[in-house]
């Protein structure tokens, strides 16, 4: 889906999950990713976990002098499910209220492979630009092909007029 990037992008969310896959090259995505947007000067804003694909996006980003804003659900945080952060740390009540902030605290969104989570992330994204709440860019890191289903899938929808071709 295409946005407005006439402005500068200062800050970038990255969607991914707390896994790392079992396919190398998402881990090597994810923290070649990190370094871009450290290389870049564009802050990192993501889900708040340390482990998996959210480790080395946020590791590699906050060792390459990138500000880090991981943004997590008080529950998620006190169960220790997300291990320990780098950068700032910003709780919120519930994960409607996660997704908001990080709608407001980014100028772009990028999704690398992960599971369902990031993929309710990205399409409420997508959704909410379909809906004009938002003129961001949204993007997909399709690394190795994962998400070539996932474009067949939305070309279709657009073909049977369910979604339009912008939203692809």
């Amino acid at each position: 889906m295409e946005g407005n990037s006439a402005h500068q992008i200062k800050s970038i969310c990255v969607f991914c999950g707390s896994n790392p896959g079992k396919n190398a090259k998402f881990v090597e995505a994810a923290n070649n990713l990190g370094k871009v947007l450290a290389k870049r000067k564009i802050h990192l804003v993501y889900g708040g976990s340390s482990l998996g694909l959210m480790g080395c996006v946020s590791t590699a980003a906050h060792v390459g002098g990138s500000q880090v804003l991981g943004i997590i659900p008080t529950a998620l945080a006190e169960r220790n499910f997300v291990g320990k952060m780098v950068g700032e740390e910003l709780r919120v009540p519930t994960m409607q209220d996660r997704i908001s902030k990080m709608l407001d605290n980014s100028d772009a969104f990028i999704a690398l492979p992960s599971g369902i989570g990031t993929l309710e992330e990205i399409f409420q994204i997508a959704f909410w630009a379909q809906l004009n709440i938002h003129h961001k860019p949204i993007g997909l890191l399709n690394v190795d092909g994962f998400f070539n289903n996932l474009l067949s899938f939305l070309d279709q929808a657009g073909e049977e007029n369910f979604i339009p071709h912008s939203a692809r």
